[in-house]
């Protein structure tokens, strides 16, 4: 598998199309789609926006999430991978089930004492160096989180909200282009 040994993936808005499954809840919970970012840590996130957390879990809708297109092909060709998120798990582990998805790790807030996410616990739990990593998200936080990790990073192009970021490094059109990174 290239330099890298071991893929690791941001769940919401990297592998699956959840944007409208996220805001939903908050939606229904009283706020307005214009007041809701993505990437955050979930607590986090409704802790800042007044919502109780396990009435927002109890509002989100695991079964309309989709993975984007070509996903599943992506990771059925993958020797190792990995998801680190910041998405509460329940919501996390019953989609991965779902879907019939088994990352050798799925790290979310729980792992992080709610905080944002981190490589190094998946790093540990894998027995991976950083530099035999490559984490594929579709934020900001997500490269910061690589960077600091001291792992390699692409951003998730095939989602149309990281396109429209203009993201700086690089940038994956398609799933299959991981896969060809990676040969």
């Amino acid at each position: 598998m290239s330099n890298y040994d071991l893929v690791v993936f941001d769940l919401d808005g990297t592998l699956l199309d959840s944007d409208g499954a996220l805001v939903e809840p908050f939606v229904r919970l009283g706020m307005s789609r214009d007041e809701i970012t993505f990437g955050d840590p979930v607590a986090e996130a409704c802790r800042r926006w007044g919502i109780d957390l396990d009435t927002y879990v109890a509002l989100y809708d695991t079964t309309v999430v989709r993975p984007y297109p070509g996903v599943s092909t992506l990771l059925e060709g993958l020797e190792r991978w990995a998801v680190c998120s910041n998405k509460h798990p329940d919501s996390g582990h019953a989609e991965l089930e779902r879907l019939g998805w088994v990352p050798e790790v799925a790290l979310f807030t729980d792992s992080f004492a709610g905080g944002p996410k981190r490589l190094g616990p998946v790093l540990d739990a894998t027995a991976t160096s950083p530099d035999a990593v490559l984490f594929v998200g579709d934020t900001a936080h997500d490269r910061r989180c690589a960077l600091e990790a001291g792992c390699a990073f692409a951003w998730a192009g095939w989602n149309p909200r990281t396109r429209a970021s203009n993201p700086e490094g690089y940038v994956l059109d398609e799933p299959s282009g991981l896969l060809d990174l990676l040969a």
